[in-house]
């Protein structure tokens, strides 16, 4: 594994010659962030979203324990795994430890071979699960999100607008006849299709929260958090627009082909009365509304 310093370790404790060293030892190969308490570790690990995270037992505000407790109730840093560093040379404090979610375990005084060691090992793991993690969420043939993904982001992003009360907005995409396009110019070119079309619903994904995803065959979804129904609709309009206007070569160059699309749109603050099932619903409804009404065009209900 190449280290290039772009993996984050967040180091939680509380006495200065243990945040020193730990840095000294990991700063040349890593990008460290330093807490001096549990609760400044909290919010730490909030705002840095750290890769890894070492964490003192004994401290006088919240022990590593407590500190472990809250990170591995919370949905946003649950998943960031954890190594204890203490002093105590306890086999009950170790189980605890791994009974809380810790990963492993580091005894002081450091010894630096062994806490790069360990690091490198989780680092390592890390990458190798993010991997397994990204093919398993990415389109094979679009290299965009898949369903899978869409699913796990939907469900997240419901979540959170269910929780601060903000609009959530998707909008649900087909192709229209794209069966009449695959047999006029080949199963190949219409894999060409839905690659040019992908990059264009991509495109409108501007924000790092926006999500372009491919749902299955021709059919595609966008998911805009924080986003009202007005916004929703002009960038609906001008998807419609730019894939209209898309002239896409044929393969081998013989031809140039083209194609348009159908979207529902669905915009609402999550509440009670409303399930992310329904909402998905919406969306496909009004989509069916767009295809019967004549294809190429967007209806939001």
């Amino acid at each position: 594994m190449e280290i290039d310093g772009s993996h984050k370790i967040l180091i939680i404790d509380d006495e200065k010659p243990n945040l020193m060293v730990l840095n000294s030892i990991l700063s040349p190969d890593y990008t460290v962030f330093i807490a001096k308490s549990g609760k400044e570790g909290l919010s730490r690990a909030l705002a840095d979203q750290p890769d890894l995270i070492l964490l003192d037992i004994i401290m006088p505000d919240m022990n590593g324990f407590e500190v472990l407790k809250v990170l591995k109730a919370s949905e946003e840093i649950s998943r960031i795994p954890v190594i204890i560093i203490t002093g105590l040379d306890n086999d009950v404090d170790e189980e605890r430890g791994f009974a809380l979610g810790a990963v492993d375990y580091i005894g002081k005084p450091f010894k630096n071979a062994i806490v790069k060691a360990r690091v490198k090992t989780h680092i390592q793991i890390i990458d190798q699960i993010r991997t397994i993690e990204r093919i398993g969420m990415v389109d094979g043939l679009t290299d965009i999100p898949n369903r899978r993904c869409f699913d796990d982001r939907f469900a997240m992003e419901w979540r959170r607008a269910l929780r601060k009360r903000q609009p959530l907005s998707f909008l649900m995409m087909d192709l229209d006849k794209f069966k009449s396009y695959n047999d006029t110019y080949g199963h190949p070119q219409g894999d060409i299709l839905l690659r040019a079309v992908a990059k264009l619903l991509s495109a409108a994904a501007k924000r790092p929260a926006d999500l372009a995803a491919r749902l299955g065959g021709e059919e595609f979804g966008l998911l805009l958090p924080d986003t009202h129904g007005d916004a929703a609709r002009e960038i609906a309009e001008n998807i419609r627009a730019a894939v209209e206007a898309a002239r896409i070569p044929g393969a081998g160059g013989k031809a140039v082909t083209q194609i348009t699309v159908s979207i529902g749109v669905i915009t609402l603050v999550p509440g009670e009365k409303m399930t992310p099932e329904a909402f998905i619903a919406a969306a496909d409804k009004n989509l069916y509304a767009a295809k019967k009404s004549g294809r190429n065009r967007v209806c939001f209900a």
